[in-house]
């Protein structure tokens, strides 16, 4: 994911200004269907998509990704970095980021899924966008459509 992103940063030409630290995002599995089974590699794949989406748009718009692993110890405590009551924005501090960034997939079942992404001011932990989606469909285009539509309505919106 992180030598894309930077294959891109150069391949565009943009001089980044603002350094975003992306923490990925979290799978929650809520359904009572995947609890029996355990892990579902197709969801880890399709969790790995997105994130390299994310990190792919976020480049080409012009934003600096922050190396991430100075911090994994901190990181790797955490079970989910969008629900801990600001660590995020205090481990992008501690980065140097001018935000932070994170997301999650929640799976209520196989046919209802819910995408979220926040990115949040390091330095006051204030939401400075955010998007929510509910998809039906638990497979890679779903997935793809759903986090497509945060980060082209949401996130990367064309002013008129």
């Amino acid at each position: 994911m992180r030598l894309t992103a930077l294959a891109l940063l150069a391949a565009t030409g943009v001089h980044a200004q603002e350094r975003v630290a992306f923490f990925g995002l979290t799978l929650l599995d809520t359904s009572l269907q995947s609890s029996a089974s355990g892990e579902n590699t197709a969801e880890q794949d399709r969790l790995a998509q997105l994130e390299e989406m994310v990190a792919e748009r976020f480049v080409q718009e012009g934003y600096e990704l922050v190396d991430i692993e100075p911090a994994r110890k901190e990181i790797d405590r955490v079970v989910n970095l969008a629900k801990c009551y600001g660590c995020d924005t205090r481990i992008a501090v501690q980065l140097g980021a001018d935000y932070s960034l994170v997301g999650e997939v929640q799976k209520v079942s196989d046919l209802i899924l819910a995408i979220n992404l926040q990115l949040r001011a390091a330095e006051t932990g204030e939401m400075v966008k955010g998007g929510v989606v509910d998809i039906r469909g638990n497979t890679d285009e779903s997935w793809q459509r759903g986090m497509r539509y945060i980060l082209k309505n949401r996130f990367f919106v064309e002013e008129k």
